[in-house]
């Protein structure tokens, strides 16, 4: 798929000539899949342009929607009156969670007709909590994330991190992106959460989703956040589960070893799945690459690199932290182990920042010991080994880091 943004003077968009995208969706004869991501981040433009030819069922068009919601049998009803060629090619139904009875259909004429459905939404969960039919297995997984540094090749790294990698945002001015993340943010987030029936107290969810800025990139504390937003640790759960089933966020779990006795928490960190996104919840714009802040949102990048490329890659390998009892922690720890890595902002590390992945190294032996820096030449240290960040992306999508 590309993106093909027009040159706007006046405005300064930025302008480039196309992005292609990472994802790669090809189904055999008589397989479905699902395809779920967050709104806006290219889905539906994706599947029209790689399968141009196909029937679509978009389910945000209002009069597809009241149809469909009032007689679902009405989805089998006209793609049998529809030529066989047509049915040759995958269907799609975009925005298929807002209809969950129509999947009934899907299934019989998987099973009778041997047709194929690309089903494509923003969240399982309205599916789930309906006991819809989620097709038994027969359907394939995939998922689509923001753009990513392999698609775009971008060595303006404030523009990434102040901007995030929606494509729309990223393709905006720096003008446009702030009031079009603010829109994101206020309307999507929050409203349509609620307007989706996930949550029922809008204003409890608003609160909670306003103490996040604080929670972004840092272990959860229930507890904490509870008692910021007046409601009970069991709903902030309820919360967390909520933006971690949307695809809007994710949890990331401590690495853990049986035999070893030095870790300190079980608690996980939270991240958001746009960087954008992250800075108008916490209401940050970075105007150089140093300090803390920034350092924090490096550090998000990176990990949305590294959610991205596992996904993509099939290779599914999981992404950890390690935290020991006496301070020390490590930022991502991928597969089993086989990899630690620390990000680091810095445009000079200095050895004593390297006492933690040293430990870890030391410790469990990882096959690599990476340090993703803001650093110039790559360099090794010891057993460590440091690379700056656009190497190590570049090695990161050619399969050469795990």
């Amino acid at each position: 798929m590309e993106y093909t943004p027009k040159k706007n003077d006046f405005l300064g968009v930025y302008s480039i000539k196309s992005i292609s995208r990472i994802l790669s969706l090809s189904l055999p004869r008589h397989q479905t899949a699902f395809l779920w991501g967050p709104r806006k981040i290219g889905k539906s433009t994706y599947l029209k342009e790689r399968f141009s030819r196909s029937l679509v069922y978009d389910f945000l068009n209002t009069d597809i929607f009241f149809d469909f919601t009032k007689n679902p049998a009405l989805l089998r009803e006209q793609l049998l009156a529809k030529p066989k060629d047509k049915l040759a090619l995958p269907i799609i139904l975009d925005e298929v969670q807002k209809v969950p009875a129509v999947l009934d259909e899907v299934h019989w004429l998987i099973e009778n007709k041997g047709l194929r459905f690309i089903l494509c939404g923003s969240s399982a969960r309205k599916l789930k909590r309906g006991a819809a039919n989620l097709l038994g297995g027969r359907a394939w997984r995939y998922e689509m994330f923001p753009l990513v540094w392999n698609e775009i090749k971008e060595d303006d790294l404030l523009r990434i991190l102040n901007q995030g990698t929606i494509p729309l945002h990223y393709l905006q001015s720096a003008q446009e992106c702030k009031k079009s993340l603010h829109s994101y943010v206020q309307d999507y987030l929050k409203e349509e959460v609620f307007a989706e029936g996930l949550v029922r107290n809008l204003p409890a969810f608003s609160r909670f989703f306003d103490a996040l800025r604080f929670t972004h990139g840092e272990l959860v504390n229930y507890s904490n956040i509870a008692r910021d937003c007046g409601i009970d640790a069991k709903t902030v759960k309820e919360y967390f589960q909520i933006l971690t089933d949307t695809l809007l966020a994710s949890l990331v779990e401590p690495y853990q070893v049986r035999h070893s006795r030095d870790v300190v928490t079980k608690a996980a960190k939270f991240y958001l799945f746009d960087l954008g996104v992250a800075g108008a919840l916490q209401k940050r714009t970075l105007e150089d690459e140093k300090g803390m802040e920034f350092g924090r949102a490096f550090e998000h990048f990176i990990w949305t690199e590294l959610k991205a490329y596992s996904a993509y890659s099939e290779k599914l390998f999981d992404i950890r932290f390690w935290r020991s009892k006496s301070g020390h922690e490590v930022d991502f720890i991928l597969g089993s182990g086989e990899v630690a890595l620390e990000v680091k902002g810095a445009q000079r590390v200095d050895p004593s920042e390297l006492k933690s992945i040293h430990l870890f190294a030391e410790e469990y032996r990882p096959k690599r010991a990476l340090v993703v820096c803001n650093e110039k030449m790559e360099r090794i240290q010891g057993k460590i080994h440091l690379m700056p960040w656009r190497q190590f992306l570049e090695r990161l999508w050619e399969g050469k880091i795990i």
